[in-house]
């Protein structure tokens, strides 16, 4: 049986989609794992033009990806689930009854949260520049974090 990583965000159509695309590309086509992402909220909503830029000059190609919101079938069937927030691990603790770490916490070892555009910068509608950069910046970091989480894994699963 294929081991399962699940990644959780808010609106999965940020953090949690870029670690599910950052994975996917890690792990090739002939993977035997089985990668998702799903948010803790998931309002419809379409992908932002900066993210979906950044992702396709990484590799990744989002153009198909249906937002999910998590739900108890899907905690039961996934191995591992990663937050990208604090919130979300606070939320799946509560909500399902299920610890799971934080993506800096199995790429790095440390306890910090991926913040949310919102999060980072509040003011970011009045800083726009920033914000694009602050967003690139969280794809970077998810993309380049990627090969050494996939390293610790056996640590997790």
């Amino acid at each position: 049986m294929a081991h399962s990583i699940l990644f959780v965000c808010t609106g999965n159509v940020f953090r949690s989609m870029v670690a599910e695309h950052a994975m996917r590309a890690q792990l090739g086509s002939e993977s035997s794992f089985l990668v998702g992402s799903a948010g803790i909220e998931a309002k419809p909503q379409t992908i932002h033009p900066v993210i979906l830029a950044r992702l396709m000059q990484k590799g990744g190609d989002p153009s198909q990806h249906i937002q999910r919101l998590l739900t108890q079938e899907m905690v039961d069937r996934t191995n591992l689930i990663i937050a990208m927030g604090r919130n979300h691990r606070d939320f799946i603790q509560r909500n399902f009854g299920r610890a799971v770490p934080l993506f800096n916490e199995v790429s790095f070892g440390r306890d910090l949260p991926i913040l949310d555009l919102h999060e980072a910068m509040p003011d970011w509608e009045q800083n726009l520049r920033g914000a694009r950069d602050y967003i690139e910046s969280v794809i970077d970091h998810i993309w380049d974090a990627v090969p050494l989480l996939v390293t610790r894994l056996p640590h997790f699963l």
